[in-house]
């Protein structure tokens, strides 16, 4: 963690209390709303000043010399957002009576494609494993469950046996928000989960006792961070080219649904969004699929 002042820490922490109860983030989203507020405290704390007595002018100070060394446009963005909503919250509880961030406009920016993997490229990553290792046999049923679902990392990692319900078909993801959702699996997914569950993870786990769908040697659930080297590594070893994200399969599997001619709402749907203007980022995918069947099928395309 950053070392902060510690008569910021309070004020800070207070604020991260209200996310938690109040909207219900996830801890990545709380992680990164403290990171910023701490980043801000130390520089402030600099120019003998603090969160509380901030001006204008110092945020666009701070703002200015984040942006000269090389923080990106969409980061920048991100953290104004978070500093406008921890002053209006110290206006709200009555702990300040200005809002510094009130006359700063936020950068203007293009939405990035998210990116996403040809269907041979997914194919060519999940053959990636070695399947006559356990742990081969692990990492290729979280990568098959991963592209079926759509689950963010986090989601991923964290599944509990309790969550499956393979007769069915389906897994019960508790997403952003507390906000409960069925995931269906398809057949290859249960296919690599059964032959996972029935041997593989007994031969990992050994003596441990874990609810962990997908736990380490040592019984505990996986990191985040440790699935996403487990993805590097198999890009190396596969026809994969691209650089990967944490959500490269996610993106993935909503623009592969699209292009087999899903609708929005219902990639919204399986993907947890709670709002229709985030899965709107894959409307390039639909225009193009429609461009692409037009040409293929219009007599004057």
């Amino acid at each position: 963690m950053i070392s902060c002042p510690e008569s910021e820490v309070s004020v800070i922490e207070s604020f991260i209390d209200m996310l938690w109860v109040e909207r219900g983030l996830s801890e990545n989203t709380l992680s990164a709303y403290r990171n910023d507020l701490f980043k801000l405290a130390q520089w402030l704390n600099k120019q003998d000043t603090s969160l509380l007595k901030a001006q204008r002018e110092d945020l666009l100070g701070y703002l200015a010399e984040r942006v000269s060394q090389g923080v990106q446009v969409r980061t920048t963005a991100r953290m104004l957002s978070s500093l406008r909503r921890f002053y209006q919250f110290m206006l709200r509880e009555g702990r300040t009576i200005n809002d510094p961030t009130a006359m700063i406009e936020a950068p203007r920016m293009g939405r990035p494609l998210p990116k996403s993997l040809t269907e041979k490229e997914v194919e060519s990553l999940l053959l990636a494993p070695n399947i006559k290792d356990p742990m081969g046999v692990r990492d290729r049923t979280m990568m098959e469950v991963l592209y079926a679902t759509g689950l963010r990392v986090t989601e991923l990692v964290g599944l509990k046996l309790s969550q499956l319900n393979l007769r069915q078909g389906v897994v019960r993801i508790t997403g952003k928000g507390n906000k409960e959702r069925l995931a269906p699996l398809g057949e290859e997914a249960i296919f690599w989960l059964e032959q996972y569950l029935n041997d593989a993870r007994h031969d990992i786990i050994r003596e441990h006792v874990t609810e962990a769908v997908f736990p380490t040697r040592r019984g505990s659930a996986m990191t985040r961070q440790m699935f996403w080297h487990i993805i590097k590594r198999y890009a190396q070893h596969s026809e994969v080219k691209k650089e990967l994200s944490p959500h490269t399969l996610r993106h993935s599997f909503a623009t592969h649904l699209i292009n087999n001619g899903a609708d929005l709402r219902a990639v919204q749907m399986l993907l947890g969004h709670s709002d229709l203007s985030t899965t709107q980022i894959y409307t390039h995918v639909a225009r193009e699929r429609l461009k692409r069947l037009h040409d293929e099928h219009h007599p004057r395309g």
